[in-house]
Formats: structure tokens, C-alpha cells, sequence
């Protein structure tokens, strides 16, 4: 049987007094593979972006005061004395009265300081009339004005998205260090699961939880390593638990932890190592049966085989813990604000999780609609529901039309 069950808080306080993050090292990763990995150092610019002045328009490179006395009446006339493209460097220089046709990103040449646009002009052969005053500067990028050489450009400790992988190209980088992914074991228990892609035999089901939670491990920052469908063999669970503490970073299990004879995985959790089980039992719904254990500082969770609570506590209790060894922010999950579609009631004495999706009705307002999660929702409820609603122990129930907090799974999009 369970030992005393404990609050969520209690179970969660549990778990940050025993997890000490380790440092897992860092690599260096090519830019095009760095994506959304988390940097391991400051980056300083080792060059100034632009490295040159550069035109932001088409149109003629002039001296400035060349034109202060133009205006669409009595228009500047100079002299086209050369033309300079993108991309190379200016073969020509600008002199008093005359202009050099430029075009958007060019380098400004020497004896220029500003750009007309090409709409402020009219030319005839190399005649050109200018219709509009520039001052010092005007249209022209200057050198250095984006990034100067030696600035921090990114701090130590950033996730590295696709505008930063886009600012490191821009300095000429190819390689960046970053920190080590997590390696994450996750192993499937039970007698009735089957791996995808294998005949299904009767009484059979295909592994549900080892996908979902090692896509939820990818989501936090980790990678997931499949151990596959250890059956219900005491024997067989304690060789695969052993190998997977001794390769991973920690590992996640799901089935095995109820009350059944077959139900080994607490007690061989237990004997792997100290401090063993740390969390045996929880007071929420769903996710009663989930343990929780360490073997020095490797964290096993160990969930229940439905796959609903599996993915609820990974997400609740697991995920923080990948975040914080894969160096990254640890973050509230995201929430919206909705109306409760139906009446949801809380289990007596425990955290309750109801799944809900969220629509909108026709005064648009958005609202929380609960998901079947018992047994006739084991599956489809991983497919409809949008997040959660908390209902505290000490309250009864949510009442219809009553305004909720919406926890997210995922980015919400209504459905039809």
C-alpha cells in the first residue's frame, strides 16, 4: 500500500530539497545545428556591423551641402561621375558638384555624405537635377551603427532561436559553444504494451506514454533515449532501471507503480541507490500512484500508466527538472483566462486536474469545456484537451460560468 500521501506542495518541496542541478558540460555546435540550444558563452561582436557605410536607398551618392539650396523649383544640378553596386567596394570618389548612382546596401563612397533618392531626381545622361535637400547623413547607414566591434552581442545562458542564429551568422561564425543536452531515459512498463510498429496481439495495446513524454522531454530541452517495453519482470525492470541510471541524466518510467502484485517499479526505484524513494503516493487527481526517487543526484520519476496522468505529472513535476539540467529558464507554464462550460468537481481530500478544451461560444467568450480523462478517455483526451483546470482540495467544485484559470499544454488555437 501507499505510505501517507503527499499535498502537492509537500511532494514538490520533496523533490527541490533532493535535486541538485550538476553541470552536464559543454560542446561546440555548428551554427545550422546550434538551433534552439541554450549558449555556454558571451559573444562579442569582432567587428562592426555594418563595416562600412552603407546607402538605405537607390538613388546618388552627393556631398550634402551640394544640394541645400534645391528644391523642386529651382533644382541642384550636378554631375554623374560613376555608378557603384552592391557588393563592391567604390572604385570611384565624389567631388564637389557631382554624384555617383548608388543602390540599396552599397558602400557610400569617398567624398559622399549623404543619398538623394532616385525619386528626388531626374537625369540625362550624366545631367542630373536634384529636387530636394539632403543633409550630413541622410539615407545612409553608417559604419558600426548596428553592432560596434567589441560590443556584447549575446549573454552567456540565452536560447539560441532564429533570430540569434541569425545575428551569430552575421559575425562570421560557424561554431558556438553550448551546453550539453540532458540525456533522458524513459522506459515503458507492463505486460500489455506493445511497441508501435509491431503486430498487435490480443489483449495488446501500442505504447502510448514513451512517444508522448519523450516529445514532451524534446519540448523541455532534453533528448530522450527509448529504452523500449520492459515487461512485468522484476528481473528484467531492475536490469533496465540499472542501465538507465548509469547512461542518463534521469529517467522517467511510466506504469508499474500502483498497488498490483506486478507493480515492482517502487521497490526496485528503492534499491538502486541512496536517497531511493523520495515521493510514494501523491494527493492529486489524476497522478495518485506517481513516485519519485534519486539515485545520488539522478532524479526517476516514475509515472502512472494512464496516459493522461502520465503526461500531467511529466509536465507538473518532471519538466521543471529537465529545464533546470538542460541550463535553461524555468518558466510557469502558460495560462489564459476562460469560463467553466460545465460543472467540474474535485476529488475529496486532493489536487484535482480537470482536462479541458477551450472554444469559443457566440459572444466570444472563450470557454473551458472538460475532456473525459477516465477510462473511456484514456487516449483521446491526449488528442482534445488544451490544458487544465486546478481545483484546489478544499474546494468542492467549479460552477458553470464561473471565470478559471486555463493551464496550457500547448499554443491554443480553437477548434471547429
Amino acid at each position: 500500500m501507499f505510505r501517507k500521501l503527499l499535498t502537492f506542495e509537500e511532494a514538490q518541496k520533496k523533490i527541490d530539497e533532493q535535486f541538485k542541478p550538476v553541470f552536464l558540460g559543454e560542446e561546440e555546435a555548428v551554427l545550422l545545428e546550434a538551433y534552439n540550444r541554450v549558449l555556454n558563452e558571451d559573444v562579442v561582436s569582432t567587428l562592426d556591423i555594418p563595416p562600412f557605410n552603407r546607402s538605405t536607398v537607390d538613388g546618388y551618392a552627393v556631398k550634402a551641402e551640394d544640394t541645400f539650396e534645391a528644391d523642386e523649383n529651382t533644382p541642384a544640378t550636378l554631375k554623374v561621375s560613376g555608378a557603384i553596386n552592391i557588393g563592391e567596394p567604390p572604385n570611384v570618389k565624389v567631388g564637389k558638384g557631382e554624384a555617383v548612382e548608388i543602390v540599396t546596401g552599397a558602400p557610400i563612397p569617398e567624398g559622399a555624405d549623404a543619398v538623394v533618392m532616385v525619386e528626388d531626381t531626374q537625369r540625362e545622361d550624366a545631367d542630373l537635377q536634384v529636387f530636394g535637400a539632403v543633409t550630413s547623413g541622410e539615407n545612409v547607414m553608417k559604419k558600426g551603427s548596428d553592432l560596434k566591434k567589441g560590443a556584447l552581442v549575446l549573454k552567456k545562458g540565452v536560447v539560441l532561436g532564429s533570430s540569434e542564429i541569425g545575428v551569430l551568422a552575421a559575425l562570421g561564425l560557424t561554431k558556438v559553444k553550448v551546453l550539453k543536452i540532458p540525456m533522458v531515459a524513459v522506459i515503458s512498463t507492463g505486460a500489455e504494451v506493445t511497441e508501435p510498429g509491431k503486430p498487435l496481439p490480443p489483449g495488446k495495446i501500442y505504447d502510448i506514454n514513451a512517444y508522448s513524454i519523450s516529445t514532451a522531454v524534446i519540448e523541455s530541452g532534453g533528448k530522450p533515449v527509448y529504452f523500449g517495453v520492459v515487461p512485468d519482470d522484476k528481473a528484467a525492470l531492475a536490469k533496465a532501471m540499472q542501465t538507465a541510471v548509469a547512461s542518463a541524466d534521469m529517467v522517467i518510467t511510466s506504469g508499474g507503480v500502483s498497488v498490483g502484485p506486478r507493480d515492482y517499479t517502487p521497490q526496485i526505484v528503492d534499491s538502486l541507490g541512496k536517497p531511493g524513494i523520495v515521493v510514494y503516493g501523491i494527493a492529486v487527481k489524476p497522478g495518485k500512484p506517481t513516485t519519485v526517487g534519486f539515485v545520488g543526484d539522478k532524479p526517476i520519476f516514475s509515472l502512472p500508466g494512464h496516459p493522461t496522468s502520465a503526461l500531467l505529472i511529466f509536465y507538473l513535476l518532471a519538466r521543471p527538472l529537465i529545464l533546470r539540467l538542460a541550463g535553461r529558464p524555468v518558466g510557469a507554464m502558460r495560462m489564459v483566462r476562460a469560463f467553466a462550460g460545465s460543472r467540474m468537481f474535485s476529488a475529496k481530500g486532493r489536487r484535482t486536474f480537470v482536462m479541458v478544451r477551450l472554444e469559443f461560444d457566440e459572444n466570444c467568450r472563450l470557454i473551458a469545456e472538460p475532456v473525459e480523462s477516465g477510462a473511456s478517455g484514456a487516449i483521446t483526451t491526449l488528442a482534445n484537451a488544451d490544458g487544465f483546470v486546478e481545483i484546489a482540495e478544499n474546494e468542492q467544485f467549479i460552477d458553470v460560468d464561473q471565470e478559471v484559470a486555463v493551464v496550457l499544454f500547448r499554443g491554443f488555437a480553437a477548434k471547429a
